[in-house]
């Protein structure tokens, strides 16, 4: 297979047009139109439909460049730094990030990252829904507890785990009472199941406060308004210094974050210069390590 003509292709199919990738390469129309109307002879394949308004990948063309853009352009940046004498990281890096997590840390460690390797243009997108790695063009994904992906792989970042917690002065109550309760929008429980040093204990609780995050729930916590279960980094630093009270831990599994990319690929320099510097960031991988980190 022809590596220019498959590089023109993905040119093509990358800008979504013929006349938008010839502007962006400076590039002659006429000539990445042949190379790409040659490979496909090679092929045997259509490519792109061509219609008179648009450019349409057909299966066959789209199935060749979700396997065959990544590993190009890793090409190039491996021929680049070759010949700068060294693979230091550079180019675009996207990143899909959880809500919580890029409230609470992907600030900070997106500019201490980006200070360190200024070659990099660091994007992060903030979203809790799936995302489909190849086809929305991310780098690197950030989960909490992700469903497994056949075509992905990962390592975990960081565990954590559930408390209930209140002011002091909410007592925790008693068998046959109920807790005033600050809940999630689409929580429909109605008690939580504790480990407590007296053992296991289900807390019934009356939701009198209802909000979409849970920064926002553990706020309104602290007024003393109610009780919540929150993930330990959120509030560990209320319960280092007393402005909340542990009432018990959450059963369950524990809550693991996960930084995902996609394992038909090699992974990239940029790719593995943010995992190695999230290592550094969470050297354990404990909640105790994001709280601290959340504080500074």
């Amino acid at each position: 297979m022809d590596l220019l003509a498959l590089a023109d292709f993905n040119l093509v199919a990358r800008h979504g047009g013929f006349g938008r990738a010839a502007r962006a390469a400076d590039r002659p129309k006429a000539t990445l139109s042949r190379r790409v109307a040659e490979l496909e002879a090679s092929l045997g394949v259509r490519l792109f439909e061509r219609g008179s308004h648009a450019l349409k990948l057909t299966q066959e063309g789209r199935a060749l460049f979700e396997r065959t853009d990544t590993l190009l352009v890793e090409l190039g940046e491996a021929t680049s730094a070759v010949a700068a004498g060294g693979e230091t990281p550079r180019g675009r890096l996207r990143i899909s990030a959880p809500l919580l997590f890029s409230q609470t840390a992907m600030g900070k460690l997106s500019a201490q990252f980006a200070m360190r390797y200024p070659q990099v243009r660091l994007e992060v997108t903030t979203e809790d829904r799936p995302v489909d790695m190849v086809e929305e063009g991310y780098d690197l994904v950030i989960r909490v507890n992700p469903d497994p992906a056949e075509h992905l792989i990962g390592r975990i970042l960081l565990r954590d785990r559930l408390v209930a917690v209140a002011r002091p002065e909410l007592q925790r109550p008693t068998a046959g009472a109920s807790a005033p309760a600050v809940v999630r929008l689409s929580s429909n429980q109605s008690g939580w199941d504790l480990l407590t040093p007296e053992g296991e204990m289900r807390v019934a609780i009356d939701p009198i406060l209802r909000l979409g995050s849970l920064i926002m729930i553990r706020d309104a916590v602290r007024t003393g308004i109610g009780a919540a279960v929150l993930p330990l980094s959120l509030v560990a630093g209320d319960l280092r210094s007393g402005a909340l009270v542990q009432w018990g831990e959450g059963k369950g599994p524990p809550i693991e974050i996960w930084a995902l990319y996609p394992s038909r690929r090699l992974l990239s320099v940029r790719v593995q210069a943010f995992l190695d510097f999230l290592k550094q960031a969470f050297p354990l991988g404990q909640p105790e390590e994001l709280a601290a980190y959340i504080k500074g």
